[in-house]
C-alpha cells in the first residue's frame, strides 16, 4: 500500500511539472512570437528548490544580463571574503608631533571601502566619519600641520572603470568608479530648474562644467559626462521646464573631494596646514612616491560588514559595491586588484562550483557592462549553489520583491531585461528561476513578468 501511494504522488509531481512546463513553453512562445520580439534572443531556465529541471528556453544561450549579474558578484564574495568581512579605513601620519606641530603630513588611506561616508547607513554616514576623525586628532594633540594632507588611493591600480563600460554611463551616479578610496559613494547631486544650476549636495573639488541642457519633455532625459582626474564636467539633454529636478551624478576624483571636505573640518577646528591637499595618484604624476598606509595610525574606521553591503548591493544596485568587490577579490585571491584579475576570480570560483565555464562570459561585477554574456540555466544554478550555503540568509535578503510580489534581482539597460530569483507557488512549490531577454522592442519588464507569473 505504501508503495502504491509512493509512486501516486510521484506520479502526480510529475504531471505537475509538465503541466507547469507546458503552461511556461506557451507563454514564452507567446511573447516571442510577438512583433516586438522579432529580432529578441530570449534565454530562460526553472528549476525547483532541489534543481530538478521544469522547462527552458534556450538555456544555454548567453546574453547580457545588466544587473542580474550581480547575484554571482555577491555569492563569491560572502563565501570568498565571509559575511563579518570589514573594509578599513586608516587616518594617521608620518614624521613626528612636537607641541602640538605635526611634523610631516597627514594621512588618511582605505582598502577601498565603498560605504564610507554613504548615506544609507545610519552609523557610517558623512557626519560619523568627521566626528571619528576629529576625536582622533584631538586626542593625537594635533594642533598645526606642517606638511600635506594626503588621501592615499594607492591600494587599487589606477583603473577606476572597468572595460566596455558605456561612455554615456561613466558620469553618473550609477557608473561611478572605484578609488582605493572612495567618499560618499563616489556620488554627487545637482538641483537643476529648467537648464539652470540651483545647487549641489555639497561642493565639488575643481570643477567646471559645460552646459548643454535644454528645457523639455515631461521626464529626467539628462546625461552627465566626466571622467576620472577630469576637471571638466559635460550635461546634457533635457529636462522639464518649470520644474527642479534632482540630477546624480559621479564624482571625476572622489579621493581629493574626501581630501578638500577634511582640509575644511581642520579648518573649522582651528588646525592650520602649511602644505596641500593631494592624493597619492598626484603624488606618482609627480614623480613621486604615493605614501601607503599611514606609518602612525590614530584611527582605524571600519566600514558595515560585508552582509549589510551585499544587502544593499542586491536590493539598490548599486554598481560601485559590486566592482569594489571585484577589485578586492582579485587582491585578495590573485594578489591583484585589476579588473581583469578579480573577473577571472569571478569565473574560476562558479567554475569550481560546476557551471560551465562558456556559459558565464563575465566583464565586469555589476552588469553594466554590455560585453556581459551569461546564460539562464548558469544563473540558475548560482542560485541553486547559493541556497544551499550557510551565507544563504544574507545573500536572499538582499534579494527585492517586484512589483508582481516575487522576490527576485531584475537587470536593466537599453532593449536588454532580466530576473533571476525564488519564488513559492500557493501550492507551496519552490521555483528557481532566471530570464533575460535582449534587443526587445518593448518595456521588457511587464512582458517577462507575465511569462514568471505563471510560476505563481
Amino acid at each position: 500500500m505504501k508503495k502504491t501511494l509512493a509512486v501516486f504522488v510521484l506520479s502526480v509531481q510529475i504531471l505537475s511539472a509538465q503541466n507547469m512546463a507546458q503552461k511556461l513553453d506557451k507563454a514564452t512562445k507567446d511573447l516571442m512570437d510577438s512583433s516586438g520580439a522579432v529580432s529578441s534572443g530570449l534565454s530562460f531556465y526553472v528549476a525547483d528548490e532541489n534543481g530538478a529541471f521544469i522547462y527552458e528556453y534556450q538555456g544555454n544561450k548567453g546574453l547580457s544580463t545588466a544587473s542580474t549579474q550581480k547575484i554571482f558578484t555577491a555569492g563569491a564574495a560572502l563565501e570568498t571574503l565571509g559575511k563579518n568581512y570589514t573594509f578599513k579605513t586608516m587616518a594617521g601620519y608620518s614624521g613626528n608631533i612636537s607641541s602640538g606641530i605635526l611634523n610631516g603630513d597627514f594621512v588618511i588611506s582605505s582598502n577601498g571601502d565603498p560605504t564610507l561616508g554613504s548615506w544609507r547607513y545610519d552609523a557610517y554616514k558623512p557626519e560619523n566619519f568627521k566626528k571619528k576623525l576629529m576625536e582622533a586628532i584631538n586626542s593625537s594633540g594635533i594642533k598645526k600641520i606642517s606638511g600635506n594632507l594626503v588621501i592615499d588611493d594607492s591600494y587599487f591600480d589606477h583603473q577606476t572603470i572597468p572595460g566596455g563600460w558605456p561612455w554615456d554611463d561613466l558620469g553618473n551616479y550609477y557608473g561611478a568608479g572605484v578609488w582605493g578610496t572612495n567618499w560618499r559613494e563616489n556620488q554627487f547631486d545637482i538641483n537643476i530648474s529648467g537648464t539652470e544650476f540651483k545647487g549641489f549636495s555639497y561642493p565639488l573639488e575643481n570643477i567646471k562644467w559645460l552646459n548643454d541642457l535644454k528645457a523639455g519633455g515631461n521626464s529626467d532625459q539628462s546625461l552627465i559626462f566626466t571622467a576620472p582626474h577630469s576637471d571638466v564636467a559635460l550635461i546634457n539633454g533635457t529636462l522639464p521646464a518649470g520644474k527642479t529636478v534632482t540630477v546624480s551624478g559621479a564624482v571625476p576624483n572622489p579621493p581629493l573631494q574626501l581630501g578638500t571636505e577634511v582640509r575644511q573640518w581642520l579648518k573649522e577646528a582651528g588646525i592650520e596646514i602649511s602644505g596641500k591637499v593631494i592624493t597619492g595618484s598626484q603624488l606618482e604624476l609627480e614623480g613621486k612616491q604615493a605614501t601607503g598606509a599611514p606609518k602612525n595610525v590614530i584611527l582605524t574606521y571600519q566600514s558595515p560588514t560585508l552582509d549589510k553591503i551585499v544587502y544593499w548591493f542586491l536590493r539598490k544596485s548599486v554598481n560601485l559595491y559590486g566592482e569594489t568587490l571585484i577589485k578586492a577579490l582579485g587582491k585578495e585571491k590573485k594578489g591583484n586588484s585589476s579588473f581583469k584579475s578579480g573577473i577571472a576570480f569571478l569565473k574560476e570560483f562558479w567554475k569550481s562550483k560546476g557551471i560551465n565555464p562558456n556559459m558565464i562570459n563575465f566583464a565586469d561585477g555589476s552588469g553594466l557592462s554590455p560585453q556581459n554574456y551569461v546564460a539562464a540555466k548558469a544563473e540558475v544554478q548560482a542560485l541553486l549553489y547559493a541556497g544551499k550555503q550557510p551565507w544563504f540568509d544574507a545573500y536572499y535578503d538582499g534579494f527585492p520583491v517586484q512589483d508582481n510580489g516575487m522576490k527576485m534581482k531584475s537587470g536593466t539597460m537599453r532593449d536588454t531585461k532580466s530576473f533571476a530569483g525564488y519564488h513559492t507557488a500557493k501550492d507551496g512549490k519552490k521555483y528557481v528561476f532566471s530570464i533575460i531577454i535582449n534587443n526587445y522592442q518593448g518595456s521588457g519588464n511587464a512582458e517577462l513578468q507575465k511569462i514568471l507569473n505563471v510560476l505563481k
